[in-house]
C-alpha cells in the first residue's frame, strides 16, 4: 500500500503534464490548419479571375 501512496502523486502529475501537452499540439495544429486555409484564400483572392478569350491559351 505504501508503493502505491508513494507513486500516486507522480502518476497524476504525470497524467496532468500529458493532458496538457496534448492540449497545446492539438491547438498548434488547429491553428496551423486555419492559417493554412486563410493562406489558401489569399492566393486565390489575388490571382484574380482566369483569363479568358484565345490569347489566354
Amino acid at each position: 500500500m505504501e508503493y502505491i501512496a508513494v507513486l500516486a502523486p507522480s502518476v497524476v502529475v504525470g497524467l496532468i503534464f500529458w493532458f496538457a501537452m496534448k492540449s497545446i499540439f492539438n491547438a498548434d495544429k488547429s491553428e496551423r490548419q486555419a492559417e493554412a486555409r486563410a493562406q489558401e484564400e489569399a492566393n486565390l483572392k489575388n490571382q484574380g479571375p482566369a483569363p479568358e478569350g484565345p490569347a489566354a491559351k
